[in-house]
Formats: C-alpha cells, sequence, structure tokens
C-alpha cells in the first residue's frame, strides 16, 4: 500500500506538476494558464511528451487502484490501525495487484524514466540550479524482515543522515523545531516530544505557519534526492553534487521510482494468505512513543504522550517541513529557501526560476489547505504545514 502510494506520487509530481515547466503543451485546458519557458526539446519529442501526460494520469489512477486493493479505497486508506490492518489478504488480490504492478512497470520503465532522462538532457545546466543546503536525512522505511531494528539495517530504505559532507547515524533525540520566524508561541528548540502548536497570528519577525525543525542544528533535505544519496545509490552517486540540484531531484525521483516497482514484486511474492494481519496490544496508563518513516515526500514523524490512557499531546513533523521551512532561531534559511538564494529571474512576472526550484521539491501545499467551518460562524481558511 505504501509503495503504491508512492509510484503514484512520484508519476503525479513529474508529469501533471513539473514537467510543464519544461515541456510546452498546447495553449489550452489544463496546460494553460502557465509560466513560460525556454522549451528546449524538439517539437517531435515534445508531441510524445505531452501525450505522456494523458497516459500518466491512467497510470497514476492505476497506482491507486493498486493501494486500494489491500487498502480499500485511496488516498486516504481505511485499514490501517494500531497492531496491523483490518485486511485479510487473499490469491485473487495478489493476482490483481500483479497484474497492475506489472503495467506499472512497463510505463516507469519504457516511458517515465526515459522522459526525466530527456529532459535532463535537454536542461543540463539546471545539475548546476538549486542546490539547497546539501544536508540530507532519511528515516529510512519499508521493513524487509518481521524482526524489529533500531539500527534501521532491515529497512529498504536506508536510515541516516548526509550533514556537513559526513554520512552519520540518525538519533531521534537530535530532532528540534524552531519557531522564532513562525507564527507560534512555542519555546525554542523544542524536541517534538515538547512541541507545541499555539498560534501567535501578530508574532514580530515571524512569516510562516511553517516550523523550522533541525537535525543536530543542521537544516536538511528530505526526499527521493535524500533517501537515495543516503542509501548510497549507484546512479545518483555518480552525479557527485551535481545531485544537489533542480535536476538532481528529479532523476532522483525517477530511479528510485524504477527500483521500488521491481522490488514490490518480491514482496507481492512473500503475502500468504491466511496468516495474521493484526497483533493484539493494551494502552497503557502511560506512555511516549514516536514512529519514523518515510512518505513519499521525504522523512515522516509522529510523536505521542499518553498520560490516563488519554492521548495528552500528539506532534507530526511532516516532510515539506523540513524542506521549505523558514529561518531557525538562528537565521538559518531552510533547505528550499537557500535553494533560491542567488537564482537570476529574468522577468519578475514570469518567474519559470524559481517555479522550477520550488516544484522540484515539491512541497504538499494542497494538503495544507485546511478549511473549518464552524457552525452559525464565519468560515476560517488557514495555511498551515506543521
Amino acid at each position: 500500500m505504501q509503495a503504491a502510494n508512492l509510484i503514484q506520487s512520484h508519476i503525479l509530481h513529474f508529469y501533471h506538476l513539473a514537467a510543464l515547466d519544461y515541456v510546452k503543451g498546447p495553449d489550452t485546458a489544463p496546460f494553460v494558464p502557465r509560466y513560460e519557458g525556454d522549451y528546449r526539446l524538439p517539437p517531435h519529442v515534445t508531441e510524445v511528451v505531452v501525450g505522456h501526460y494523458i497516459q500518466a494520469l491512467a497510470m497514476r489512477r492505476k497506482a491507486h487502484e493498486m493501494g486500494a486493493v489491500f487498502g480499500a479505497k485511496m488516498p486516504h486508506t481505511m485499514v490501517f490501525l494500531p497492531g496491523g490492518v483490518t485486511t485479510d489478504v487473499t490469491p485473487e488480490m495478489i493476482a490483481t495487484y500483479e497484474g497492475k504492478l506489472r503495467e506499472l512497470i512497463s510505463f516507469i520503465d519504457d516511458v517515465y524514466l526515459p522522459d526525466v532522462l530527456a529532459v535532463a538532457g535537454a536542461y543540463e545546466d539546471w545539475f548546476e540550479i538549486g542546490a539547497g543546503c546539501k544536508n540530507l536525512l532519511s528515516y529510512g522505511g519499508y521493513p524487509l524482515t518481521d524482526q524489529k531494528d533500531p539500527s534501521g539495517a532491515n529497512l529498504y530504505f536506508a536510515r541516516g543522515a548526509y550533514v556537513d559532507g559526513r554520512f552519520v547515524p540518525v538519533d531521534a533525540d537530535q530532532i528540534k523545531e524552531h519557531v522564532a520566524h513562525s507564527w507560534y508561541k512555542s519555546g525554542a528548540g523544542k524536541h517534538p516530544f515538547d512541541g507545541e502548536t499555539l498560534p501567535e497570528v501578530d508574532k514580530r519577525g515571524a512569516y510562516s505557519w511553517i516550523k523550522a525543525p533541525r537535525y543536530q542544528n543542521h537544516p536538511c533535505e528530505v526526499g527521493a534526492l535524500a533517501r537515495t544519496w543516503v542509501g548510497r545509490n549507484p546512479q545518483v552517486a555518480a552525479l557527485g553534487d551535481k545531485a544537489f540540484s533542480v535536476m538532481g531531484r528529479h532523476f532522483a525521483r525517477a530511479v528510485e521510482t524504477k527500483a521500488i516497482a521491481h522490488a514490490m514484486l518480491e514482496w507481492l511474492q512473500e503475502l500468504a494468505p491466511g496468516e495474521p494481519v493484526f497483533e493484539a496490544y493494551d494502552v497503557p496508563r502511560e506512555a511516549r512513543g514516536f514512529g519514523l518513516t518515510e512518505a513519499p515526500r521525504g522523512a515522516l514523524g509522529h510523536w505521542i504522550a499518553i498520560e490516563d490512557y488519554k492521548i495528552m499531546n500528539y506532534q507530526a513533523v511532516v516532510p515539506s517541513t523540513w524542506n521549505i521551512g523558514p529561518r531557525d532561531d538562528k537565521g538559518v534559511r531552510g533547505p528550499l529557501e537557500e535553494a533560491l538564494v542567488g537564482v537570476e529571474v529574468a522577468d519578475p512576472d514570469n518567474p519559470i526560476e524559481l517555479v522550477r526550484i520550488v516544484r522540484a521539491f515539491d512541497p504538499c501545499l494542497a494538503c495544507a489547505v485546511h478549511v473549518i467551518e464552524v457552525k452559525g460562524g464565519p468560515r476560517v481558511t488557514n495555511f498551515v504545514i506543521s
């Protein structure tokens, strides 16, 4: 279910959110309105890639259907609960999933990855633009064995960080959130276990609803580039410093999609119909716990505190919080902010250069819009990523 969601997310990102910054579609919806770019692909290649835009819609739907085989519906699956899932595996489910997966593998191998390489070849200079902070964080994810391993050695996605040019292990105690430039009252540099979400809309110096998470006091980029770099993927590693770039992020996402799609075939055969899908548990009177995993956009962490059998505090630090957060308490910029520094914009009314950098990070803005309607009261719209 998680891997199917990752595939649909990566396909969505390239074809329907980012590719049209490089490939000019027809002058009709949904290809307009748009920012205008320096379109470099030959007309016949452009025509093919635009056609793949439509094909990708069907492929993304197929990935959603795969997740729904076991998850009941997508993208908000209904079967997850503490202790496991509520869906029993059947041979029919496995066969249905495999059929769709093999179609997706053909699309990824023969269409998606070649399209990314075509765009990358035409825009090689974008391997030099938008470097960001060059610090990377991956919590790791997708256990390959049933044994619990705190080191993360049994994870498909490697657990680790790359800070100041060095590979270092992940220590969850080293994660802190800063709010000097965020519209929150919380104290400085709090660990998520002690985190608060108390708005302060008139706060001086604040300019974002996003907090500024830091690992070992460093801003860190998360996502496919971080996972493939920390995991020493040879294709991404071969780019060297060029991996830290707009085009490097697109390339890493495509390479990751292909690798995981092929791995999923093996994982599917490990499913055993009739085996237990849930492990019973007792809610403790008092406890603290956290979970770290990898969502499509990157490192995702949830922290919970229980008192008297009730949730007393719950904090989440999501991937886009890492990537697009504001300056921290020391004034250090976040990864996306840093990537924008020094970029030349030819036309301020058509800032295609900035758009390409922002979209390469795949910020989750749609899921950050919350509409609250109080019965009998006004409707309020807030933009919050925290």
